[in-house]
Order: structure tokens, then C-alpha cells, then sequence
């Protein structure tokens, strides 16, 4: 059954990847060419943070002037404006606005699904609405940090696309359930995690600490609301001489849902294990047993603890 399953998951992508090629080909050399001149090209358009759109786009020749001027998003029913600014360089009117997605992040209050962007210019009594044409998709950047796809403060994905025709839009789509780090607190009297849930609501949920044949079980307290914090079970962590055990996090949302690794991946850098170093500190879990224990991340992002007796009898 999974290789039938592999088969058809091939075959979809192999027509998905096909109809995307197709697609392209009708978008650059039908469309665009055609309405570049009736509307606002985009020179930038880019999710740097995860949640706030930057836009920054040349008007038409037609466009002469424009005292006033607004991003219009909609889709369906619902629709937002949010301002924007229109000036002139180079003798030609330029545009750049910034829009700040998601209620609780304090932007717009946008549901799951394509998102239309449309410009609006007025010039005294007179106004014009106009599409704002996406020639490029963003392209990754280098260096040790890059765009992030997530907001970092709910969850949420937002990502720049483009319709058939050329026109910019937003895709959102709602938090994947997810177990994410937002403090590590250190001391030689112990460790304590605090951690947000995304996706999913929680029912009594429980950290589980996972090694090679062990595991741990602790209750998480919710601190303030979407807040959860957990005491790392030290005493029972504490490996046979001259080992070093490696300590993963699994968190139980409870109500039957599935297992999530904690882990930390709503940031813009590349490597996080090195960027987000913490301290190896040594203590003392159960009598006359001194331990190391030292936080740290994966390259994948997850969260890990490395416990070992190095430091006894020094």
C-alpha cells in the first residue's frame, strides 16, 4: 500500500510540476508583455518577517500625479485597505507601502485563502485602481539569515504568488500544529522550559523527555494565556559514568492528537544551533552526582538537551 501510495504522490507532483511549467509559459509571454503598461509593476515584493508584505512598485505613464493612495486586499466578501505612499524620482511615480498580516500580530485580519492586491491612486476628486503586476517571484537570499515563511507570532504561513494573469496576491494558510521553544531558563538548581503551541488546542498537554530506551513524562502549566511551561526532570536524567545521553522533547497535546517535537523554527537564520547558543551548566540532580547539562538546537531546529558526568570529581 505505502508504494502505491509513493507511485501516485509521484504522479501528482509530475502533473503538477508540468501544468506549473505550462502555466508559466502562458504568464510571460501572453500576459505580461500585454499589461505592462496599464498597470503597477512590482520592483519588490517580499514577506521579510513572516507576516508584513513590502511592496515597492512603478505607476504607469498614465498615472500623471496622486495626492492619495492605498493597498486594497480582498477576497471574496472581505476586503482591507491600508495606506500607502506615491512619489516621484527619476521622473516617474514610484509607490511603496508595508502591510501587516494577521489580528493577533495587530495587521489585518485575514482568514485562509488567496488574498487579490490591488493599488488604488487618487488625484483630487479623480481615483483609479489598478492591479500591481508581479514580474518574479522572491528569490532566497544568502547569508546566515534568510526570509521568513512563518509569523513568528501566531503561526500562520504567508506566502507571495501570483495569478495566471501576472496579478500579486498573498496565500494564507493557517499554523501547522506545532511544539515551539520561546524561552530556556538555566540555573544550577535546574532548567524550565516555556514553549507555545500553534495549530492545535490543548487539552492537558504533557512534555515527554525521550532518549535511547528511556523517557520521561511532566505536565505542562499554562503561566499567562498560550504560555506553556514545563520543569525539566533532571533527577531522572542523570547517565551512567563516562556516557553522554542526548535528550529529545516530545509534547502531548492530549485529545488524541499526535506527538509534537519541540522544537524552534519560527526565525530567519540558517543555522539556529549556532546563532541561539545556550550554556552548558553543571548540577547537581541527585546527591553527590554531579551533571552537565547542555541546551542546544539541532541543525533542523529541534530542541535538545545533552546530559553527562564529565564534570564529577573535579
Amino acid at each position: 500500500m505505502s508504494r502505491v501510495r509513493r507511485r501516485l504522490g509521484a504522479a501528482r507532483r509530475g502533473v503538477r510540476a508540468r501544468f506549473g511549467a505550462v502555466r508559466l509559459r502562458v504568464m510571460t509571454r501572453f500576459f505580461l508583455p500585454r499589461r505592462e503598461s496599464g498597470t503597477a509593476v512590482l520592483r519588490y515584493a517580499a514577506l521579510l518577517d513572516g507576516q508584513t508584505l513590502n511592496l515597492h512598485a512603478v505607476l504607469p505613464t498614465s498615472v500623471k500625479a496622486a495626492d492619495s493612495a492605498e493597498i486594497l486586499v480582498r477576497r471574496r466578501g472581505s476586503r482591507h485597505r491600508v495606506p500607502a505612499t506615491v512619489y516621484e524620482s527619476g521622473g516617474r511615480l514610484l509607490m511603496d507601502a508595508a502591510v501587516l498580516f494577521g489580528e493577533q500580530a495587530g495587521g489585518l485580519p485575514v482568514g485562509r485563502g488567496r488574498w487579490k492586491l490591488r493599488l488604488r491612486v487618487g488625484a483630487g476628486k479623480k481615483s483609479r485602481r489598478m492591479p500591481l503586476l508581479l514580474r518574479e517571484l522572491p528569490a532566497p537570499t544568502g547569508g546566515p539569515t534568510g526570509a521568513m515563511s512563518v509569523s513568528p507570532v501566531t503561526g500562520d504561513r504567508y506566502r507571495v504568488g501570483r495569478t495566471l494573469r501576472g496579478d500579486a496576491r498573498v496565500v494564507c494558510s493557517k499554523a501547522s500544529p506545532a511544539a515551539e521553544v520561546a524561552n530556556v531558563h538555566s540555573a544550577h538548581s535546574g532548567v524550565e522550559l516555556d514553549l507555545y503551541l500553534f495549530g492545535v488546542r490543548a487539552a492537558r498537554p504533557v512534555a515527554e523527555f525521550v532518549a535511547a530506551g528511556q523517557s520521561v513524562e511532566r505536565p505542562l502549566s499554562e503561566t499567562v494565556p498560550g504560555l506553556w511551561r514545563v520543569e525539566v526532570p533532571l533527577s531522572e536524567m542523570v547517565p551512567d559514568s563516562g556516557r553522554r545521553v542526548h535528550w529529545d522533547v516530545m509534547v502531548h497535546p492530549g485529545g488524541g492528537k499526535r506527538p509534537l517535537r519541540l522544537a524552534r523554527r519560527l526565525h530567519d537564520v540558517r543555522d539556529p544551533g549556532k546563532v541561539f547558543g545556550m550554556r552548558r551548566i553543571t548540577v547537581a540532580p541527585q546527591r553527590e552526582r554531579l551533571m552537565v547539562v547542555e541546551p542546544r538546537y539541532t541543525p533542523a531546529g529541534n530542541f535538545r538537551l545533552t546530559c553527562s558526568r564529565e564534570a564529577e570529581g573535579k
